[in-house]
């Protein structure tokens, strides 16, 4: 029977909408299928490895009738995350996704060489920000307070683990992520990056879960 949209646990019987969630939003917000031939790329790298590696902190916006829509995942101690991604996760992927053999302006080549890097997630400027997330949520739910209650319940399961503070990367042309970062209080980091991304951080503390 149909309900009210809410934000529950993820569940290994969401890992196709996890997918398909990532696809459609994995280019500046928007849908990545036609820049990435292989549908697997972009989930192995920004949210497969989350909900296997910290399922606890891995939640979706379920549509009320069992579909996920929307997910928020997060890794509370990125150093640890990015070892585990190398000795864990990697292992698992690599025969499918090799690393490029040179430097290529290819995109796929671009992310596969992101897979194979998973230490570029640890910087010394982000230390104080020790967790990391991605959320995003299809453009249909998007701007309804969806996106908030995903992540104020993360930010709360981090608090309750004992994580100060969070940090994400974006990639700046996604003008309207940026907005949204804004209205929940994430703050500039200054980390040097060659790329086109910014770095926001905030105190995991929040008045609670906005829980759907």
């Amino acid at each position: 029977m149909q309900t009210e949209p809410f934000v529950r646990r993820y569940r290994s019987s969401d890992r196709v909408e996890l997918a398909e969630i990532c696809v459609k939003t994995a280019h500046e917000g928007k849908d990545s299928s036609a820049i990435y031939p292989d549908p697997e790329l972009m989930p192995t790298i920004f949210a497969y490895p989350y909900v296997e590696m910290e399922p606890g902190f891995a939640f979706v916006l379920d549509d009320g009738a069992g579909r996920a829509v929307g997910y928020v995942l997060g890794a509370p101690d990125t150093a640890g995350f990015a070892k585990r991604f190398r000795t864990e996760w990697l292992p698992l992927v690599a025969q499918r996704f090799p690393a490029p053999d040179a430097a290529s302006d290819d995109a796929a080549d671009v992310m596969a060489g992101l897979l194979h890097a998973p230490e570029r997630m640890v910087l010394d400027e982000l230390t104080a920000y020790p967790a990391h997330l991605h959320i995003d949520l299809l453009p249909g739910w998007q701007g309804r307070g969806y996106g908030r209650a995903l992540m104020n319940t993360l930010l709360t399961a981090l608090h309750e683990h004992g994580v100060p503070a969070v940090h994400l990367c974006m990639v700046r042309a996604n003008t309207a992520a940026r907005a949204f970062y804004d209205r929940l209080d994430f703050q500039p980091l200054a980390v040097p990056d060659p790329g086109p991304v910014w770095y926001l951080g905030r105190p995991t503390a929040t008045d609670g879960p906005s829980v759907l």
